[in-house]
């Protein structure tokens, strides 16, 4: 969120709604999140938000222009939730895999926000903590300036773009995700061997194709990021 975005302070609501409750920007977040989140889909309306605040709807502009600005915070502070207690250590690679870890493992407690974590950019201050950590990694390694920046983006991409994916899966039902897994296992892998020959080949292993590739992918991100530290001059100390 920008600081454009901000109403002045003078025009924010200071007296108790009629539940009792003082509006403040970090309750007006949480509300929204909770209704995000509620069961039968996005939920998220200034109307429905003033209920469950207790306040006219119209007082919620008080503190974000518009839903669009207020998604974007509530967006900023799952990630600042991911990375809650998230140290850097001195191994690089450990670090951004649990960097990774964290950030993945996040978007699917929320999977509703999952696209707009993957293609958004809240401008607020636990996104730029969590990108000045994970470019201060890649710092760290001994990457310059301008390849940390352009591998954060590759990895925090790739991240999220997976996340998003199994966010999707997640927000299956049993029996859709079910139907997914039998499809390899009891479709593709029976299919004539003239039609398909390289699924032919492979059907013993088609039962691979479910379930997520993220762990093989992070492993094949930091990789190939070690191979291009290690084609590069010893790390900066």
């Amino acid at each position: 969120m920008t600081a454009s975005d901000r109403v002045p302070v003078r025009r924010r609501r200071r007296r108790p709604t009629r539940t009792g409750t003082v509006l403040s920007e970090d309750l007006i977040v949480a509300a929204a999140l909770e209704l995000i989140e509620a069961p039968g889909g996005n939920a998220l309306t200034v109307r429905r938000l003033g209920a469950a605040l207790g306040c006219d709807p119209s007082a919620v502009y008080r503190y974000f222009a518009d839903t669009d600005t207020l998604l974007l915070a509530v967006a900023d502070k799952v990630i600042g939730e991911s990375l809650a207690g998230f140290t850097s250590g001195g191994d690089w690679v450990a670090s951004l895999r649990d960097f990774g870890v964290r950030v993945h493992r996040s978007v699917l407690r929320h999977p509703r926000l999952a696209a707009v974590r993957a293609s958004r950019v809240t401008a607020g201050p636990a996104e730029s903590r969590a990108v000045d950590t994970g470019i201060g990694i890649l710092l760290q390694a001994g990457f310059g300036p301008a390849e940390a920046v352009r591998h954060y983006r590759m990895f925090i991409d790739t991240v999220l773009a997976h996340a998003a994916v199994d966010a999707d899966v997640r927000d299956l039902s049993e029996q859709q995700r079910d139907q997914e897994s039998r499809v390899w296992q009891e479709v593709n892998s029976h299919l004539p061997a003239g039609q398909y020959p390289n699924l032919h080949q492979v059907r013993e292993h088609l039962h691979l194709m479910g379930g997520s590739p993220f762990p093989d992918t992070l492993d094949a991100l930091l990789a190939h990021l070690t191979m291009l530290r290690r084609r590069q001059s010893p790390p900066m100390s």
